[in-house]
């Protein structure tokens, strides 16, 4: 018998493009897992940087409080996001929501109004990147950012790229590893959802999952941009892989030979949750585990027809 789709791990990245942290269980909100990205580090015009033009902040880690990924747990003026980096001192972020806002913060299409964080955390990212950067937060209470609405209408998101989850199997990764001249771990990728007991790329054609009561759409498969080229243990971007190798099995033109290529590759799937769908108070917050069970309720019958 098959063994069911599991929860391997799950992934937050407090920090958009710096170092994710494995947590046992992770909240889900509509916007995506409390604390996945909602902090940002902007130049000085106020604009997003990220691994693509900044490949160092691979190296800055976060540790939030362990019970911060409680359901219901709200900070307390002793709780801290604490920031480190090499041959820099650990920077205390407090977690109650700051006073200071940041107008004009933008994020490819998006822009509004971010916390900021001050300036010690300013100083912080202006030393260690070497030009002027300031850290902003999200402000749920009066942003919004639109997830994509020709994929994804009526769902946000916070400092994500697009979407609020993304979802990958560990043997999508592993077949890729046979064909690569050297593996690559899974933090090339950075999904929130780590899935067990799929065949390699059978997410690809998840429609739609649940994970206890809580139902996920799959909105696109997930194209990749140059941060997978990007050793997340030295912050080195590399020459070409795993692109190259993925181009070869995992590009549009070979998924999807009716539609127009764009030269785009893939890996992962980009989720959003369907609240509307959850059998309990709407809205609410939800808790997901790692060992988690998951239901796949429906699936697209063929890549070619996935959206992407």
């Amino acid at each position: 018998m098959e063994e069911a789709l599991k929860i391997q791990s799950l992934f937050i990245y407090p920090i958009k493009s710096c170092r994710g942290i494995s947590v046992p269980q992770a909240t889900v909100t509509t916007t995506g897992f409390q604390w996945d990205r909602y902090w940002l580090v902007v130049n000085y015009k106020g604009r997003a940087y990220t691994q693509r033009v900044e490949p160092k902040l691979a190296l800055v880690e976060s540790e939030l409080p362990k019970e911060a990924f409680l359901e219901d747990w709200e900070p307390t003026k002793n709780s801290f996001l604490v920031v480190r980096a090499p041959g820099m001192s650990p920077l205390k972020i407090p977690m109650t929501k700051p006073n200071s806002v940041a107008e004009g913060v933008s994020m490819w299409e998006w822009s509004g109004s971010a916390f900021d964080e001050g300036e010690e955390a300013a100083k912080w990212f202006t030393d260690y990147l070497g030009k002027q950067s300031r850290l902003v937060r999200f402000n749920k209470e009066t942003e919004t950012r639109p997830s994509p609405p020709e994929f994804a209408a009526g769902y946000s998101t916070t400092f994500a790229d697009m979407f609020p989850f993304l979802v990958a199997s560990q043997a999508s990764l592993d077949h890729l590893n046979t064909l690569l001249p050297e593996p690559v771990p899974m933090n090339r990728f950075r999904p929130n959802i780590l899935v067990d007991n799929c065949e390699p790329f059978g997410e690809d054609l998840w429609d739609e999952i649940k994970i206890n009561d809580l139902v996920f759409q799959g909105v696109r498969l997930c194209s990749r941009c140059k941060v997978p080229t990007v050793n997340q243990e030295t912050g080195v971007p590399g020459a070409t892989e795993p692109t190259e190798t993925l181009m070869k099995f995992r590009s549009d033109s070979v998924l999807m030979p009716d539609k127009k290529p764009r030269g785009k590759v893939f890996f992962g799937k980009e989720m959003v949750w369907n609240w509307n769908l959850t059998n309990s108070e709407g809205k609410g917050k939800k808790t997901i585990k790692v060992g988690d069970t998951i239901s796949v309720l429906r699936k697209i019958p063929s890549r070619a027809e996935a959206a992407a």
